[in-house]
């Protein structure tokens, strides 16, 4: 008898449901048509928001923290572990989305939060931490996160800065002496931004105005970004603002390379690495990924993408779940996805689609079974070979 084993593998509905709700209500759908299959949940993310839950769905164990928010209040910060391996994010410790009432902070917000997660996880063990980058409402280049391991920014008359990416401006060293210990320990990143720290396409040019700086505050953020840059090259011994992922997260990807000894990974890449992602697509029948919005941006290597590459790898087809596609005809395709069903198609008003997307989802993953496991056997029916 043929086995039908279908991998969910979306990413999350941003502002609508988490990879795992998705999921779920995909796998409900399924199971209404095709009760007899395997299904396989396997929630996943593109290195940002959502890489430390789609560690605990892979079978990691939860800690959470209390830390700095961006704003210097305090946060439950969550992160995972297994054995002596870590996933922290950037986004639950000092994301966009934990400003308090939403008000941007361009010139103050830090990475110091995250900084403290991830040292409490190396005081517990870790030896190997995956670090989730994206959301940040920082630009700070990373400089909370090293003052947080112990690191000392000083100005002229050797008083510690304030945190926050503009009070760079008036760094003159940098004291690495109480800085963790991380001669064993493996950083790396999860990123798909291969922004550098500086200029035009840099950290505070390209993200800064989204975190609410204005064209004279974006100036004065990329000025001090620079002064940090220098005072660190001169630190370390080594230039890396130019690095591919320096300007990732408000430059947190600088201060990652160039402090902590980090490497770059694709987010996708290494979240599909993380929860078995390969093992689990071999001899499947299907797998179904998707995201809240398909469009130009997730074809530059956003989760959905990433997953469809890896299971062609396989050998597997991939269809798309969406709350919206955007995608020109033919893109999907090319992309490794054989078919895109929007929620839009079910349900164009916005507003109703996201506050009735889980049933939505459940429509979907039913017409999905119906469409791509129809021609499967179910599991009381003989196969040529047996009759």
């Amino acid at each position: 008898m043929a086995e039908i084993r279908v991998v969910l593998a979306p990413d999350k509905f941003k502002g609508c449901l988490p990879a795992v709700g998705v999921a779920e209500a995909l796998a409900a759908g399924v199971r209404s048509v095709r009760p007899d299959a395997e299904l396989v949940l396997l929630p996943v993310a593109d290195g940002g928001d959502g890489t430390v839950a789609a560690a605990l769905a892979a079978g990691h164990r939860e800690v959470v923290v209390t830390v700095e928010g961006p704003t210097g209040e305090p946060v439950r910060a969550p992160y995972a572990v297994r054995g002596d391996d870590a996933v922290v994010e950037l986004a639950g410790a000092c994301g966009l989305d934990l400003l308090p009432g939403g008000r941007p902070a361009p010139l103050t917000a830090s990475t110091y939060g995250l900084g403290q997660v991830l040292r409490h996880a190396l005081e517990h063990g870790a030896r190997r931490v995956v670090l989730g980058l994206g959301g940040s409402a920082s630009t700070d280049g990373g400089a909370g996160l090293v003052q947080a391991l112990g690191a000392r920014l000083l100005d002229a008359d050797g008083v510690e800065l304030d945190r926050g990416g503009a009070a760079l401006a008036d760094l003159a060293s940098l004291d690495l002496g109480g800085l963790v210990p991380l001669d064993d320990v493996d950083v790396v990143v999860a990123s798909d931004v291969d922004h550098p720290l500086l200029g035009s396409r840099g950290a505070a040019a390209v993200f800064g105005p989204q975190k609410g700086a204005d064209a004279e505050q974006v100036a004065r953020l990329d000025a001090a970004l620079a002064r940090w840059a220098d005072v660190v090259g001169d630190a370390t011994g080594s230039d890396l603002r130019e690095a591919l992922g320096a300007g990732a997260a408000g430059g947190t990807g600088f201060a990652a390379l160039a402090l902590l000894g980090a490497t770059l990974r694709p987010g996708i890449e290494l979240v599909l690495d993380l929860v078995g992602f390969a093992d689990a697509a071999q001899g499947a029948s299907l797998v179904v990924t998707g995201e809240g919005s398909l469009d130009e941006q997730s074809l530059a290597g956003k989760a959905p993408v990433g997953v469809a590459a890896a299971a062609g790898r396989a050998g597997v087809r991939t269809v798309a779940v969406a709350g919206r596609s955007l995608l020109e005809p033919g893109h999907a395709a090319a992309a490794g996805v054989s078919a895109v069903y929007p929620l839009s198609d079910l349900e164009p008003d916005p507003a109703r689609s996201i506050a009735h997307a889980a049933e939505l989802l459940e429509q979907v993953g039913a017409r999905i079974a119906e469409e791509w496991l129809d021609g499967e056997p179910t599991a009381d029916e003989d196969t040529e070979e047996e009759r």
